[in-house]
């Protein structure tokens, strides 16, 4: 059976309005969307450690689980999943001014060798006793270290295309840095001076 794949369908609309939560001092950011009352990052931490949003999710992707992770057992993905989201949730608790966000975010293209401007990042969950992590973190890099989150998902096929909810993901990352663009911001200086001006305004 062939792989599906989605294609990505930009709504510019959607994003007229991006606000930026600080999550530590001059190194990382997160998205809040418009229509959305909480940041990107506190709402993937939120779905991650409810127990009501995981089973849906998992009982909805069992063949994914199941064919990627050869896991059939809805308790022990909920379980695997609580336990990785912790450890992913303390990495970002434990960014200090010495941290080096540029080891814990990697291309999300494989085959990308080099930064670019306003490059898509991944950070991803850490390698469990029973197999590797499907927590995803995405980001848009604005430069070294620096760093605005758009999003992130559980990720069970081995392209993002494969699925819708990891398909929306890279539209939201290709809408983040195109509403980036269109302000002028590709920078953490930029970033500064368009808040400033937000709350001047």
């Amino acid at each position: 059976m062939g792989v599906a794949l989605f294609k990505i369908k930009l709504d510019y609309d959607r994003y007229k309005k991006m606000n930026f939560e600080e999550i530590f001092k001059d190194k990382l950011w997160a998205v809040r969307y418009d229509s959305e009352d909480q940041n990107v990052l506190y709402k993937l931490f939120k779905d991650w450690n409810d127990v009501v949003w995981l089973k849906d999710f998992f009982e909805k992707n069992i063949d994914d689980l199941s064919a990627y992770f050869k896991i059939t057992n809805l308790n022990q993905a909920i379980y695997d999943t609580i336990e990785d989201a912790e450890k992913l949730e303390c990495l970002i608790c434990d960014i200090n001014e010495n941290s080096n966000l540029d080891e814990l975010f990697r291309h999300l293209e494989p085959q990308r060798t080099k930064d670019v401007l306003l490059g898509k990042e991944k950070a991803k969950g850490e390698y469990t006793n029973r197999h590797a992590s499907w927590l995803r973190i995405y980001a848009i890099k604005l430069t070294h270290g620096f760093y605005i989150i758009t999003g992130g998902a559980i990720k069970l096929t081995r392209t993002m295309q494969e699925r819708a909810h990891t398909l929306e993901e890279l539209r939201k990352m290709e809408e983040v840095r195109n509403f980036l663009l269109a302000n002028n911001i590709i920078d953490d200086l930029a970033l500064e001076d368009y808040l400033k001006e937000l709350n001047i305004s």
